[in-house]
C-alpha cells in the first residue's frame, strides 16, 4: 500500500510559513484566472500580500475576492513538496495595528532579498513609492497538499 502523501494542517502551514515565495491566483474581468508570483506574510493562518494599492490584482480581488495560493518547493518529483490553498481575499482598509503586524513579518523575512531604493533607477522608485494596501487571505477549510518524499519512507 502507498503511503499518503498529504501534510497535516500543521504540516501544511509549516510549509506555506518557511516558503519564500508564493502563486497568487485572481480572477479577471472575464473570470480567466490570472497567477503571479508574490511574496507574502503569514500571520494566524491568514495569508498577506502587500503591493501598491492601484495594482490590477487589488482591484481585480476588489472585483471578485476569491482566489487560490500555491507554495511549492523541490526538483526531483521525489522531493516535491507543495501546498494549495482557495479562500476569499479581502483589501485591509483602515487597520493600522493589523498593516504595522504585516509590514513588521515582512521586514523580517525578505530585509535581506530588498533592493536598496537609492540603486534603483527613478522610474522604478518613483514606481515602488506609492500607496500601498494590503490583501488578507482566508482560506477554505480544506487544505491540498502534498509531499512525495513520503511515497519513498520505509514501511512500519
Amino acid at each position: 500500500m502507498v503511503p499518503s502523501v498529504r501534510l497535516t494542517t500543521d504540516e501544511a502551514w509549516a510549509v506555506i510559513e518557511s516558503s519564500h515565495t508564493g502563486v497568487l491566483t485572481t480572477l479577471g474581468r472575464d473570470g480567466s484566472a490570472i497567477a503571479l508570483p508574490i511574496w507574502f506574510v503569514v500571520l494566524d493562518r491568514k495569508v498577506y500580500v502587500s503591493g501598491p494599492a492601484r495594482s490590477k490584482r487589488i482591484s481585480r480581488v476588489r472585483r471578485d475576492p476569491r482566489v487560490s495560493f500555491l507554495v511549492e518547493h523541490g526538483e526531483r518529483w521525489a522531493e516535491l513538496v507543495a501546498v494549495h490553498l482557495t479562500g476569499a481575499a479581502r483589501v485591509v482598509g483602515d487597520e493600522p495595528d493589523l498593516a504595522a503586524r504585516v509590514a513588521s513579518a515582512s521586514a523580517a523575512k525578505y530585509a535581506a532579498f530588498r533592493t536598496d531604493r537609492r540603486e534603483m533607477p527613478a522610474a522604478t522608485r518613483e514606481h515602488v513609492t506609492v500607496e500601498g494596501a494590503i490583501l488578507e487571505i482566508t482560506p477554505h477549510d480544506r487544505i491540498l497538499s502534498w509531499d512525495n518524499s513520503r511515497i519513498f519512507e520505509p514501511e512500519g
